[in-house]
C-alpha cells in the first residue's frame, strides 16, 4: 500500500490550480493522465510546481480556451449577429461622414463667412464613398470585400489621425469612437457568415428600416442647420436643445419626432431578432457605449481644461491605457455574461425536461 506524503498532496493541489487554465471539457478527459504525469517527473520532495512547468501549463491552458472561444464565435447566432451589427455600424459610419461632407457643402447661415468651414478634401469624399461602399457590399453578400474595405478604413484612421496623439490629443479622443465603431465594423465582417446573411437575418422591409434611419437623422440635423435663426437682425425667438435649434417650440418638437422616429427605425428591427442574436449585437456594440462614457466621464475635466488653458495638456500613459482596454474589456465581459446566462437558462431547461420525465406517484 503507498502512503502520499504530506508534499505529495500540496503539489497535487497546486498542480491542479494550473491545469483549472484549461477549459473544463479538457480537464474532464485529460486532468487526470496529465496530472500522473506530472507527479511521476517530480523530484522527492517537491511542494511547488517549476517555472518551467508553470509557463508550460498556463499557456496550454490559454491556447486551449483561445480555440474555445474562437469556435464559439462560429456558431450561428455569433455569426447572425456579426453580420447583422456590420451592417449597421457601416451604414452609422456612412451617416456620420455623411453629415461631415455636407457641414462643408451646404452653408450655415446662422455663421458669418470668416467661421465658414473650408470646402471638403478628397479624404471628407473617401470616408463617405468608402463606408457607403462597405454598407452595400456587406448587404449585397461580398463580405470579403466589405471586410477589406472596413480594415481600410482603420489602417486609415491610424495613418491620418493616430500621429495625433502627440499634439492633437483632444481630437484624438474625440474621434476614438468612431475608430471603434470601424474596428467593430470590420471584425464583425470577418467573422465567417453564409452569403447575404444580414439581409436574410433582416428581412428586406428591415434592411429598409435601418437604411432609412441614419439617412433620416442625416437629413433632419441639415434641415435644421440650413433653417437656424439668424441673429444681428432684432429680436429673434430661439429654442435650443443639445444642438439643434429652432425659431419655436413646436418646430423643435417636430425635430425631436423626427429623430424619434429614426431612431426607431433602426431599433426595432433589431430589438426583433431572435433573443440569442439580439444580446450578441448589444455585446458587439457596448465597447463603444463604454467608451463615450469613459471620454465624458473620466476625461471629462481634461477636455474642459484643454479648452480652457488655451494649448495642448497631453494625456498621461495611464488615460491612453484606460482608453485602450475599455473597449475589449466591455466586450470580454459581455461575451461572459451572455455565456453564463445561456448556460444557465439550458441548465433550467435540462432540470425542467427531467422533471416531466420523472414518474409520478
Amino acid at each position: 500500500m503507498s502512503v502520499t506524503s504530506g508534499s505529495d498532496v500540496e503539489l497535487e493541489r497546486r498542480y491542479r490550480r494550473l491545469l483549472a487554465v484549461h477549459p473544463w471539457a479538457h480537464r474532464r478527459v485529460y486532468e487526470e493522465e496529465m496530472l500522473a504525469v506530472l507527479m511521476a517527473d517530480a523530484r522527492p520532495g517537491q511542494t511547488r510546481p517549476g517555472l518551467r512547468d508553470t509557463v508550460d501549463l498556463v499557456v496550454a491552458g490559454l491556447r486551449a480556451r483561445l480555440r474555445v472561444g474562437a469556435r464559439g464565435f462560429t456558431e450561428p447566432a455569433w455569426s447572425d449577429a456579426a453580420a447583422v451589427t456590420g451592417l449597421l455600424v457601416a451604414l452609422a459610419l456612412t451617416a456620420v461622414a455623411g453629415k461631415n461632407l455636407l457641414d462643408q457643402v451646404l452653408v450655415d447661415p446662422s455663421l458669418p463667412p470668416p467661421l465658414r468651414p473650408a470646402a471638403p478634401d478628397v479624404v471628407d469624399w473617401l470616408r463617405v464613398l468608402g463606408w457607403a461602399a462597405v454598407a452595400v457590399t456587406a448587404a449585397v453578400g461580398l463580405r470579403r470585400v466589405a471586410a477589406a474595405l472596413a480594415w481600410g478604413g482603420v489602417a486609415g484612421w491610424l495613418v491620418l489621425v493616430g500621429p495625433g496623439v502627440v499634439d492633437q490629443p483632444g481630437y484624438v479622443v474625440d474621434t476614438l469612437p468612431q475608430f471603434t465603431l470601424a474596428v467593430i465594423a470590420a471584425a464583425a465582417l470577418t467573422v465567417p457568415a453564409p452569403p447575404r446573411r444580414a439581409a436574410r437575418v433582416l428581412g428586406p422591409r428591415r434592411v429598409a428600416a435601418v437604411v432609412s434611419g441614419p439617412a433620416l437623422v442625416v437629413g433632419l440635423l441639415e434641415l435644421n442647420r440650413a433653417t437656424s435663426p439668424l441673429f444681428g437682425g432684432g429680436p429673434v425667438s430661439y429654442e435650443s436643445f443639445y444642438g439643434l435649434t429652432a425659431g419655436s417650440e413646436p418646430v423643435m418638437w417636430l425635430y425631436l419626432a423626427g429623430l424619434a422616429v429614426a431612431a426607431l427605425a433602426v431599433c426595432v428591427p433589431v430589438a426583433g431578432l431572435v433573443p440569442a442574436v439580439r444580446r450578441r449585437i448589444l455585446v458587439l456594440l457596448a465597447p463603444v457605449a463604454a467608451l463615450a462614457l469613459v471620454i465624458d466621464g473620466a476625461l471629462a475635466g481634461w477636455a474642459t481644461s484643454t479648452v480652457h488653458m488655451g494649448h495642448v495638456i497631453p494625456l498621461v500613459p495611464a488615460q491612453w491605457a484606460m482608453l485602450a482596454l475599455v473597449p475589449p474589456v466591455t466586450f470580454l465581459a459581455g461575451v461572459l455574461l451572455v455565456r453564463r446566462r445561456e448556460e444557465r437558462q439550458r441548465m433550467v431547461a435540462l432540470g425542467r425536461a427531467a422533471d416531466r420525465e420523472r414518474p409520478t406517484g
